[in-house]
């Protein structure tokens, strides 16, 4: 990478590689949850992955580039570290938990990733793409804040 424009590109290779490696990962929560409210906000969350990926095929296409992915450490990490609390996780109760904290962390991975692309894309002129990124960002925040809400009025009850 020489350049801002190739640092924006690589960005959007790893979110995309991300939302992507997401489809597979958010069905093996899902299932894994008790929580009935946990379990239909991770269907619901998959729903909205699926469009976001939409979405960033238009963002490659609006800056003339082809969509694919970059492998991204991070998110594979974060998918591991939910895999295991899937695993070990001795009751329901815990597994539940343990499941929001990790999809909180996904969450906020993606909101400081798609801060930082919407940014750039302002600076670099890229205003069709600074819209959509500004648009998946908000379905992010909604998506964090349902999680969020999740934690402090259900899951998280003694």
């Amino acid at each position: 990478m020489k350049t801002m424009e190739d640092v924006f590109e690589h960005t959007l290779q790893d979110i995309y590689y991300a939302e992507n490696a997401l489809t597979k990962a958010i069905p093996k929560a899902a299932e894994a949850a008790s929580n009935k409210d946990l379990k239909s906000g991770l269907e619901e969350h998959l729903l909205e992955t699926k469009e976001q990926i939409k979405i960033l095929k238009q963002v490659f296409k609006s800056i003339g580039k082809e969509a694919k992915g970059e492998k991204c450490d991070a998110i594979e990490g974060l998918i591991k570290e939910t895999e295991g609390i899937i695993e070990e996780a001795r009751t329901q109760k815990a597994r539940d938990i343990a499941l929001i904290g990790a999809c909180q962390a996904i969450e906020h991975y993606e909101i400081s990733r798609y801060g930082t692309l919407r940014e750039w894309a302002k600076v670099l002129g890229h205003d069709e793409a600074h819209d959509m990124l500004t648009q998946i960002l908000d379905m992010e925040k909604a998506a964090n804040s349902k999680l969020t809400n999740l934690a402090v009025t259900e899951a998280n009850k003694k």
